[in-house]
């Protein structure tokens, strides 16, 4: 489908960007030298930049750096949680203190390069309101790489078939965008949350770059509930399979009956089976298990939501 440009964005817009920080005291350096060279193109263009800085509970003396680009830069918000609550829910506080014309969200480590974000903003500015960037090649470790390949698989194939194959990177959104951003759901996926909006993206492609500075707090665990979190809040395809599982080990045990029965009939073998009804006492006992902690994490999710507590607690406000 064809998507028309609606109109061409008047001049002097504010571009809002929102910086999640944790434990990035070696890289902020650079990405204060990165925002000021983003802010002078952003000049040229007649753009105004207001930057949303969020410490998700560094243990190093992040915050202290970003008082002091602050102290330079008077204007620059920055927001202190009182703990870690993850990426997500500093990125959705950021929300909240978003002014902006429209909007992105950039990793403080630097490696989703901000040049390509002035790319982006030309969409923007003719009309766009929706425009994201996927991966076509990233320098990170093999592991990381096999890990986003599968995942971006399974996503395509269990969530969205049009999802990028190389995930979203960076995502470019209009003001019309932020009230459904900041009221989205506790533990999402907000890159897929926004392209699940149905705003008709406008799609770019950029080469994620090698961390310069720092090591990645993106653990395996973290990598996991980030997978868990994307399928049940997207997709009721772990339900389904359960289902699919129960029914097809219920076929099974249908027959293993009354192969039991008929041989126990014709005497070909000797009903004892201890073994046997340990081995598969064992198996459907872990089968109801697996199935009763899917069931639990979809149900959690709707207790997190339906109890009103908050996604994030900000302990200093600096504005």
């Amino acid at each position: 489908m064809n998507h028309t440009v609606s109109r061409v964005r008047p001049e002097g817009a504010t571009l809002s960007v929102i910086v999640p920080v944790y434990f990035n005291a070696d890289s902020l350096p650079l990405l204060f030298d990165e925002l000021r060279k983003f802010e002078s193109s952003l000049d040229e263009l007649k753009m105004k930049l207001e930057i949303v800085f969020v410490d998700d509970g560094s243990g190093d003396s992040s915050f202290d750096l970003l008082m002091e680009f602050r102290r330079h830069r008077p204007g620059t918000k920055v927001v202190r949680l009182s703990r870690n609550f993850g990426a997500s829910a500093a990125t959705r506080a950021g929300h909240t203190f978003v002014t902006g014309d429209c909007f992105f969200y950039l990793s403080a480590d630097l490696q989703d390069p901000l040049d390509h974000v002035i790319e982006m903003v030309h969409y923007w500015l003719q009309g766009e309101k929706f425009v994201i960037s996927a991966r076509a090649t990233r320098d990170d470790p093999a592991p990381t790489k096999f890990y986003a390949a599968l995942f971006y698989r399974l996503v395509r194939l269990g969530i969205t078939s049009d999802y990028p194959s190389g995930g979203i990177g960076l995502m470019l959104m209009d003001k019309v965008m932020l009230p459904f951003m900041t009221n989205s759901p506790h533990k999402i996926n907000l890159n897929m949350y926004a392209h699940w909006l149905g705003f008709h993206p406008k799609q770019l492609t950029y080469d994620r770059i090698k961390r310069a500075k720092g090591r990645s707090r993106w653990t395996f665990g973290r990598k996991v509930q980030y997978f868990i979190d994307t399928f049940t809040g997207f997709s009721p395809i772990p339900l389904r399979a359960m289902s699919a599982l129960g029914l097809f080990i219920a076929f099974l045990s249908v027959i293993y009956a009354a192969t039991v029965f008929v041989a126990a009939l014709s005497g070909s073998i000797a009903v004892t089976g201890f073994a046997a009804l340990a081995v598969l006492t064992s198996f459907l006992g872990g089968c109801i298990l697996f199935m009763l902690g899917v069931i639990g994490e979809y149900l959690w999710r709707i207790f997190v939501q339906v109890s009103g507590r908050p996604d994030a607690i900000v302990d200093e406000l600096h504005i």
